[in-house]
């Protein structure tokens, strides 16, 4: 049974997962196809970086770059980390398909299925909104900046461009930029969320083993070897993409606050639409983090409920001592943390609104 197909597809469409093959023409276009990739991040965002350094005097340019060139740093840095942790994914990947993650009964794989196919269709929902927001500034450049001879982005450019090839050529390599860091983020945010999605699932995978159990169809020791590997799997997600949860918390915040000074200072025109859509995209993606990072913590607590609502009244003293392990271990949530200083939940998700007004607040004092 395949596991997270479809963020493993978007991996490949970003450049970080290249696809099996024994053709070394092909290894090598795949491997030209991700330098591409990188080079076009890369060119656009540090010379946005630049640009802020050395070219801003007001903080209406400094918003105006701002909300941009903080998505495009957070593409490059997902990006390196994806393809530094390449072999950590094949290797949770692999992970679900080995005892104990893997479903053995009719009813243990209805269960995985299900979840599958909750991956399968946020994953697409979430490319579609991702990808149709950034096609949407796409087409409103073209009836804005384009027409008034004017790029699609603010960036520093050490050279003339003002002739048609090269104006041109600028133009639309920025598009093509945008274009690539939308699907670097929805190639990463679909793998970690797919993650904590089987997290969630192997809890449910649990319950009905110790339901099994209990009745002597699963032998025990089984069951508390699942438990503790749910544990070190969770860990491992959280020690490979920390510092990206934790990038992904200050983008958000920080281009939150910038768009809502944006939106407040510009009428109703072109430009608003594709900015509020961009606001709302950027506020749905730490959602989704917390909301997903809120139920791994819930069902984990949950875990003791649903023992305790057991029939383990007529099971040997053994039995009864192993579920009171569990138990006491369930007591301490699995929580996915920003380099253990914000926790990804609601609380957390609700903070960082309430920041991102602050900021905007003194954005607008200024």
């Amino acid at each position: 049974m395949q596991v997270l197909r479809f963020p493993l597809k978007f991996l490949t469409m970003a450049g970080c997962w290249p696809p099996v093959t024994s053709s070394l023409y092909k290894q090598i276009m795949y491997n030209a196809y991700t330098s591409l990739l990188i080079l076009l991040l890369f060119t656009f965002m540090v010379p946005q970086f630049v640009d802020v350094i050395m070219h801003i005097k007001n903080p209406d340019d400094f918003t105006d770059t701002l909300y941009l060139m903080m998505a495009m740093v957070m593409a490059c840095a997902k990006m390196l980390s994806l393809l530094m942790n390449r072999k950590n994914i094949e290797i949770l990947t692999n992970a679900l398909m080995e005892k104990p993650f893997r479903p053995l009964e009719s009813d243990e794989i209805e269960i995985r299925q299900k979840f599958d196919n909750i991956i399968q269709t946020n994953s697409i929902v979430y490319a579609v909104m991702i990808e149709g927001t950034c096609t949407c500034m796409n087409i409103s450049s073209f009836f804005t900046h384009l027409r008034r001879g004017n790029l699609a982005y603010r960036e520093w450019i050490p050279y003339e461009y003002s002739s048609n090839i090269m104006f041109y050529i600028i133009y639309f390599r920025q598009l093509i930029s945008l274009t690539a860091a939308a699907v670097v983020n929805v190639a990463c945010d679909c793998l970690i969320n797919a993650m904590m999605l089987h997290i969630y699932c192997q809890i449910e995978l649990l319950e009905c083993r110790l339901k099994k159990c209990l009745r002597g169809r699963v032998n025990f020791g089984e069951c508390v070897y699942h438990h503790d590997h749910i544990y070190k799997f969770a860990y491992m997600i959280n020690e490979k993409f920390k510092v990206i949860i934790a990038f992904q918390f200050t983008v958000s915040m920080l281009v939150v606050c910038s768009n809502l000074y944006q939106v407040a200072k510009i009428t109703l025109s072109a430009e608003y639409i594709p900015l509020m859509l961009y606001t709302f995209c950027m506020a749905f993606q730490i959602l989704i983090y917390c909301w997903y990072g809120n139920q791994v913590k819930l069902k984990s607590t949950q875990l003791s409920h649903e023992i305790f609502g057991m029939d383990w009244t007529n099971v040997d003293k053994k039995i009864k001592e192993s579920l009171i392990m569990i138990m006491n271990r369930s007591l301490r949530p699995i929580e996915f943390s920003s380099i253990h200083i914000v926790t990804v939940n609601l609380d957390s998700f609700v903070k960082l609104i309430k920041t991102s007004y602050s900021v905007y607040s003194i954005l607008q004092h200024m």
